[in-house]
């Protein structure tokens, strides 16, 4: 029975709007970060490595292995013949694509909170409505403003005795 229990609690733990949300919020921000990369890898770095010279950056790489040769004897130059030999080397082309891959991101979500303090500042500033009851000195009730006699108790109401600012 502490199972069924314990299934509950886990069911009211899960469906709690703020664990939802935040699951949402997961799987929305890993398409995102399937689409960055895409942007940076398909869009973005081709045209930089055209400027460059025609260099792939997800290529670049540091051979820590030079004695580890391709099957001609040439050097390693590319991140998949390293991984097809098992040579170590730093990937500094992937770097510089994951690093992109970062700061667009972060200007994203920049850009997001930044717009979220926007409507925040403007709904703070929304000035707040005029008053327009006011409360009978005799019988507490809400009336208008305007009254001059309570519509609960039928008292006559004075601008000073009505509880409102004159």
């Amino acid at each position: 029975m502490r199972l069924k229990g314990l299934l509950k609690e886990f069911k009211e733990f899960a469906v709690r709007g703020n664990v939802v949300d935040l699951a949402v919020g997961v799987i929305i921000g890993a398409a995102f970060g399937k689409i960055v990369t895409s942007i940076v890898n398909d869009i973005i770095m081709p045209p930089v490595g055209k400027l460059l010279g025609g260099i792939d950056f997800s290529q670049k790489i540091i051979n820590l292995d030079p004695k580890i040769k391709t099957a001609n004897g040439q050097d390693i130059t590319t991140l998949a013949q390293a991984n097809e030999l098992g040579a170590t080397v730093i990937a500094y082309g992937q770097f510089i694509n994951v690093l992109i891959d970062f700061l667009i991101v972060a200007f994203c979500i920049f850009m997001l909170v930044k717009g979220i303090n926007l409507l925040k500042r403007k709904e703070e500033k929304k000035p707040e409505p005029a008053k327009t009851t006011k409360e009978c000195k005799y019988c507490l009730s809400e009336i208008p403003i305007a009254a001059t006699r309570c519509s609960h108790c039928t008292s006559h109401l004075d601008v000073e005795g009505s509880g409102s600012p004159a």
